[in-house]
């Protein structure tokens, strides 16, 4: 490992600190993002009121008193002895001052990391590299925790990096990792890492540091030095139970699953070895190549791991791992970066669905990020010939619009590949998740959506389509109907479309693109609908005697309505989105299948779920008709954004016949290509 001073020599894009035209603006755009990400940070801190907040210390009023008194302080000694004065000053200025040097730490951090990637960075990435970073942490979940009063999880991670990347000399940049470590001791790893690159002034300068930054707090504080090190192992069970979400440490995922007891110990002891000794190999490895940055958060990444208590604010070390390159294909360079953003920055439950099943995944995402980032994720070397060059993505011919003053947007180009399955699954994921909470979100004021009801059915009876009281009665009164109809509604809403989604992606991967951005932008067109006309659907309005069939009879006198308000927002049915996923799933269907009976199938879906909104009553027929809007409006959009669908070949097949062509020999003159191939092959 290089020197401070000599990889910010080296660095050829170190002394890049503007830009101009489109690079600057963008750069400047960003930074005011991040801006705005960090005011809106201190704003929810500053919020919580100052003797609250200051309640969150967890120290004693009295200097002599013991930092460990409540059991709610996890942090070392050594930090106690540090922070400790700070309750002589305890004001509201204080809380203030606080929140301003963390985001300050942050900003810090995205600026010295920005310095460390590797050569060659493209202009591009040196300019918006920082503001970006800076602008992630800012929303991740690691900073939010970071800006609690007595939580020193950023300064750490900006003494490493400093001491890697900006400090010359070796016992200035050891002096700094020793005090990261007297303050996370799990960090004392990156001494063994500069000891295995070379650095091995660095490394004593480190221990040294760390030693006497322990001896001093055991001298100063000898009762909490004995409660953190000895009593509670390295402080486990301080600051909550060990076996708690919040202790995102192998030791903590252990607990969770009901390991205790010796055998717990001797397997965390035998997980932890194992991960610090393939974690620290690939740090060594990535260090010599030349990626010190990626080398630094392989390294923290192990030792939030193997701590016996590593918490949620102390796991900023994985978002610096999107450093690395994964996979050859340019088209699998974003699965990476964008799974270690959405684990770091939304919540695990919008990661995985509710499920039993998924619970010990659920529960652990940012762990298993953590042990992937450190032992499993394949970052490609930089003697790779994928580094710079990757496999570039191919795009369908441009096709220009049928409306010659609709522009085309540039970006939006077709892509015949088929897309990264782990990316897609996760983006469709999220994005339900946003939905669903977009949707619950919604305006739920009942006298608003009561009163748009009753003006959607005075529209109805003006068009004469109130039809709605007299289908729901007669489906009431044949059984078989009914049941057929409450299936088909419960049923087939989500199935259909996914399963259309999984077909174009494996047999039809141009195609599946088309359809996809279609069906997500009718979605958010529908979201707006829902904010701007909350509608109560005809099984809950009163007084007009309609038979919820599907959820059983309803108390209209209960706000409530029952159980179902608490899963989704009722009164989000304008535009119907069980009618426009289905007309979605029909026009897609006509348009691509190959043969008859299929496309009959495909515009039969449709037809027969407006059947079943309007029969169970979940629905008004002008709510069908808002749907057909929106997903008008998606494919509409679609086209505007890329031009006509167009008949495209998948990538495998166009690969086939180019590598045929390639390998046909050049028809002599005066022969046909035929001849010429039968040639060849006698």
């Amino acid at each position: 490992m290089a020197n401070a001073a000599e990889h910010s020599g080296a660095n050829g894009h170190a002394g890049v600190i503007g830009g101009h035209g489109r690079l600057g603006a963008a750069r400047l755009l960003l930074w005011a993002l991040a801006g705005a990400l960090a005011v809106r940070q201190a704003a929810a801190v500053l919020r919580v009121p100052p003797v609250e907040w200051l309640s969150g210390f967890h120290l004693p009023g009295s200097l002599p008193g013991s930092v460990y008194d409540t059991g709610q302080f996890s942090d070392t000694p050594f930090a106690g002895l540090v922070l400790k004065p700070l309750v002589g000053l305890a004001t509201p200025s204080l809380e203030v001052a606080w929140t301003l040097v963390t985001l300050l730490c942050v900003a810090a951090i995205g600026l010295v990391a920005a310095r460390g990637l590797p050569d060659p960075v493209p202009r591009r990435t040196a300019l918006l590299a920082a503001p970006v970073l800076t602008a992630l942490m800012m929303v991740s979940l690691p900073v939010r925790e970071a800006a609690s009063p007595g939580q020193t999880a950023v300064l750490p991670v900006l003494l490493v990096l400093l001491a890697v990347f900006r400090v010359p000399g070796d016992r200035p940049a050891g002096f700094l990792v020793g005090l990261a470590a007297a303050l996370q001791p799990a960090l004392l790893l990156f001494a063994a890492l500069l000891w295995l690159t070379g650095r091995r002034p660095t490394a004593r300068s480190a221990g040294a540091t760390f030693a006497g930054a322990t001896v001093l707090s055991w001298a100063a504080m000898p009762r909490d030095s004995w409660t953190y090190w000895v009593q509670h192992l390295a402080g486990t069970g301080l600051g909550g139970a060990p076996d708690g979400l919040a202790n995102q440490s192998v030791h903590g995922a252990l607990l969770r699953f009901g390991l205790t007891g010796p055998l717990e110990i001797l397997l965390y002891a035998a997980l932890a070895a194992a991960i610090a000794w393939i974690g620290l190999r690939r740090s060594v490895r990535y260090a010599r190549d030349g990626q010190l940055l990626l080398a630094v958060a392989v390294t923290g990444c192990v030792a939030v791991a193997v701590s016996p208590t590593g918490w949620r604010h102390q796991l900023l070390w994985v978002l610096l791992a999107v450093a690395g390159k994964v996979g050859k294909r340019a088209a699998d360079r974003p699965v990476w970066p964008v799974a270690v953003v959405l684990a770091m920055t939304l919540p695990s439950t919008m990661l995985l669905p509710n499920l039993a099943a998924l619970a010990p995944v659920r529960d652990n995402v940012l762990l298993l990020a953590a042990v992937a980032a450190a032992c499993a994720v394949p970052f490609l070397p930089r003697s790779s010939a994928y580094w710079r060059e990757p496999v570039p993505t191919d795009y369908g011919r441009p096709a220009a619009a049928r409306w010659a003053r609709v522009p085309l947007m540039p970006f939006w180009r077709r892509v015949l590949s088929r897309p990264n399955l782990l990316l897609e699954l996760l983006l469709i994921r999220v994005g339900y998740s946003i939905y669903s909470h977009i949707r619950a979100a919604a305006p739920t004021s009942r006298s608003l959506a009561e009163g748009n009801g009753s003006q959607i059915h005075g529209i109805e009876r003006a068009l004469g389509v109130d039809i709605e009281h007299a289908v729901n009665h007669a489906v009431v009164n044949t059984p078989w109907v009914e049941a057929f109809f409450n299936f088909y509604y419960t049923s087939f809403h989500f199935v259909v479309p996914l399963t259309i989604l999984g077909v174009l992606y494996w047999r039809r991967p141009g195609d599946y693109r088309w359809a996809r951005a279609s069906l997500g932008l009718a979605t958010v067109l529908a979201l707006i609908g829902f904010w701007l006309y909350p509608l109560a659907p005809p099984r809950l309005m009163p007084g007009l005697g309609f038979i919820d069939t599907v959820h059983g009879p309803q108390d209209l006198a209960n706000p409530s309505y029952g159980a179902m308000t608490a899963i989704s927002n009722q009164y989000a049915a304008m535009p119907s989105l069980h009618f426009g996923w289905s007309l979605w799933c029909g026009i897609v269907i006509v348009v691509l299948a190959p043969k008859g009976w299929q496309k009959l199938l495909g515009a039969l879906h449709p037809l027969i779920t407006v059947c079943a909104i309007v029969a169970t009553a979940n629905h008004w027929v002008l709510d069908a008709v808002g749907g057909a809007v929106v997903v008008s409006a998606g494919f509409g959009l679609v086209y505007a954004l890329s031009g006509p669908r167009g008949l495209q070949v998948s990538l495998p097949a166009q690969q086939r016949r180019d590598d045929a062509e390639r390998a046909e020999p050049a028809a002599a003159p005066g022969t046909t290509t035929a001849e010429s191939v039968a040639g060849s092959r006698s």
